[in-house]
Parts: structure tokens; sequence; C-alpha cells
């Protein structure tokens, strides 16, 4: 006697942007593609260095109001014109969006961010392979992002990818600006990796 093999469970729907809101802190460090949760792959060294790139351009535009740069974990659901996945969400490790893109009084206080960076940041980590970085490189330059910039820890450079198809490789000797969408800005590529200054002693434990 045969007996019949017991019936697959069916696959999980997908998830929907806004199943990931829901999650609150649950779903920190994960990213909406196809409908699945895609863990980020964050590292010390990544998540330092992409702070730096956020103070950096923050600081700029306190004396420049020129628009709004989103640190790590701000996610953005602006990939409505991909047929394939209109619902993906991605959280760039740090995205600047001018004023003529997102007027303030456009700007939605709640869910994801709706409208395409003009600029992203995006550090590789350890763990990040060649191929998805450059995957999620095309993605954020086909669905409109003027420049997208990878910054490397291990080799402190920094690659700019321009929305025309053009790049350029930028190392600690360089500096990298953004003429037409920061104009003004200017920092020194070693600075984005550089520790801050060590003190020759530290000071005494409660200030004495």
């Amino acid at each position: 006697m045969t007996t019949a093999a017991a019936p697959r469970p069916a696959p999980a729907p997908p998830l929907t942007s806004d199943d990931l809101l829901r999650m609150g802190d649950a779903g920190k460090g994960y990213e909406l593609v196809r409908g699945r949760l895609q863990e980020l792959n964050m590292s010390t060294e990544s998540s330092r260095v992409g702070g730096e790139v956020h103070f950096h351009i923050r600081t700029f535009l306190a004396r420049n109001p020129l628009g709004t740069v989103f640190p790590q974990e701000t996610g953005f659901r602006c990939f409505a014109a991909d047929p394939t996945d209109p619902g993906r969400v991605r959280k760039p490790d740090a995205a600047y969006v001018s004023y003529a893109t997102l007027p303030p009084s456009r700007y939605k206080r709640d869910g994801f961010c709706e409208v395409v960076p003009d600029i992203v940041v995006e550090v590789i980590s350890p763990k990040d392979l060649a191929r998805e970085v450059d995957l999620k490189r095309d993605e954020w330059l086909r669905t409109g992002v003027k420049d997208v910039w990878v910054l490397n820890p291990d080799t402190e450079t920094v690659l700019v990818c321009h929305g025309g198809g053009a790049s350029e490789l930028l190392r600690p000797g360089d500096t990298i600006t953004s003429p037409v969408l920061l104009p003004g800005f200017a920092v020194a590529v070693a600075d984005l990796f550089r520790f801050p200054p060590i003190p020759l002693q530290a000071p005494a434990a409660g200030g004495e």
C-alpha cells in the first residue's frame, strides 16, 4: 500500500511595503525586494563611514539650504516605474534629496520616502558581493537617481556613477564634489574614511 505524500505547504504570500512598516523595529536592517525581506549587509566600519558622509553633507546643507540628507535606515519606496518590483524598498547608507525634488510642502512624515533621491550613498561592507553592489547601483540609476556614490572602506576609494552612464573612481588624494547637485560642496576623500584624532592622553574619569 502506497502512502500518499503529505501536501506541501503553500508558499507565504509576498510581503508589501506596508507589511515592512508594520514590523517596526523588527524590520530594521532589512530591505524589501520582490516581496521578500533582504537583510542589509552592514558592518561597524560601513556604518561609521556612512555616518561620516551623512555628517559632511548635513554640515554643508546647514550653511547652504539646498535640500535634505537622510541617514541610514531611511527607506525609499521610489521604484514604481519598475514593473518587475514596484513595491521594492531600499535603504541606502545616506541619500540627498534637493528641495527642487521634494519641496517642504510635499514632505510626508509618515511611511517610506516615495521620491527618487538626487544622490544615493552606498558603503561596501565585508559581506557584500560585487554583483549585489552593482545590482543595487544599477537599480538606483534606472529609477532616476542622478549620482550614486559607492564607498569602499578597504581601498578608501569612492566610485561616483552618474545617471548618464559616466563614472569616475576617486582615491584618497582626490576631492569629492558635486557642482550641479551640491554646488560648493567639496570634501577630501580621505576625510570620509579617516578616524577622528586620538588624544595623546585620555581624560581622567569624572573630568578630573
